[in-house]
């Protein structure tokens, strides 16, 4: 269960209650079928702050983990995106859960052509790079060299393989930048890299030109050929990205979809992660994806429903919210 809210100086939205009750009705694990629910995260400093959903005693990373995968048998790990994580920590992950739970791994900014901090970087990697280009912390994948660029690679192949290989990854989540645009060129660069990485892989567009009704069909049908999965996104839209909510299976593996809530102020350039994901889905929101979450679980042999909204713990009540919706409609489809 959730623990009793805590008032703190964070303002709550007026539905807040109303979400809350909603997600306390939701089976624990969050499974309905073959479709499992989870967050995008297990230790955002808002959420542990807020005292919602951790008692008292799950201080440690590990205890932490293991609270969460009582109530979730999904996780994305962002943290991967940012930093080339020890392989320790992934032998942790392992075995803190069990074999029922997986993992969603965000793939490194440079596998996806985000700027690079440098400065998380292993420091037998760093010594490879130009001390000027040190200098400036943060730069585009781009000014990598080849060397470089490889040495991530492997490193994070390294990393991510002790889960594939235990069948705990879910998926290899490739989410471009805004500015990878529906080129030839960058249409080829996805067939390149399906080329290279035999993991699972969901790939998320933040151009809308991905997603043009003239072009949408042929890029499906792109994503269908190299055997990944598209991952269909509710978001707003914006000048720093966001794509409409196309309901799209392109494997009969797995369909994701990621909610990343709807503050369309916050999605702004400049703006912090947690100014662009702070936002609560109201149970009427939740509710429009009750029908096409349903749909795509008769597609797909497994579905990901990740909210991504992960300020306080929004995050966790939406997908609990969602997940309880799901069930109320299939005991609504039950003979009487």
């Amino acid at each position: 269960m959730l623990r009793p809210a805590m008032v703190d100086e964070i303002a709550l939205p007026p539905h807040y209650e109303a979400a809350r009750a909603l997600a306390l009705t939701a089976p624990q694990p969050a499974i309905v079928g073959n479709v499992r629910f989870g967050t995008a995260g297990w230790t955002d400093p808002s959420l542990i702050k807020s005292h919602s959903f951790y008692p008292r005693g799950t201080g440690t990373s590990r205890a932490r983990l293991e609270h969460y995968a009582r109530h979730f048998r999904l996780v994305e790990v962002d943290a991967t995106y940012y930093a080339l994580l020890a392989p320790a920590v992934v032998q942790n992950w392992l075995g803190w859960t069990d074999e029922r739970f997986v993992f969603n791994i965000k793939a490194h900014a440079s596998l996806t052509g985000h700027p690079v901090e440098l400065g998380r970087l292993p420091a037998d990697i760093r010594e490879r790079i130009k001390p000027d280009l040190l200098e400036q912390g943060r730069v585009p994948a781009a000014r990598l060299s080849p060397e470089v660029t490889d040495l991530i690679a492997e490193r994070f192949y390294s990393l991510v393989e002790p889960l594939h290989v235990h069948h705990r990854l879910g998926a290899l989540l490739m989410q471009f930048p805004p500015w990878f645009t529906a080129t030839r060129g960058n249409a080829r660069h996805l067939e390149w890299l399906a080329e290279r990485w035999s993991f699972p892989i969901a790939v998320e567009f933040r151009h809308p030109s991905w997603l043009d009704r003239e072009r949408r069909e042929r890029v499906l049908s792109l994503v269908r050929r190299l055997g990944w999965a598209y991952v269909i996104v509710d978001e707003p839209r914006s000048p720093v990205g966001g794509v409409p909510p196309v309901v799209a299976v392109t494997s009969g593996d797995l369909a994701l979809l990621r909610l990343h809530g709807h503050n369309a102020q916050g999605w702004r350039p400049g703006a912090s992660v947690a100014e662009r994901f702070d936002y609560l889905y109201q149970p009427e929101q939740l509710a429009r994806w009750v029908g096409p979450v349903r749909d795509v679980a008769k597609e797909a042999q497994h579905v990901h429903v990740v909210f991504n909204n992960c300020v306080r713990d929004y995050a966790i009540v939406g997908a609990k919210g969602l997940a309880s919706l799901l069930v109320q409609d299939a005991s609504d489809d039950e003979p009487s």
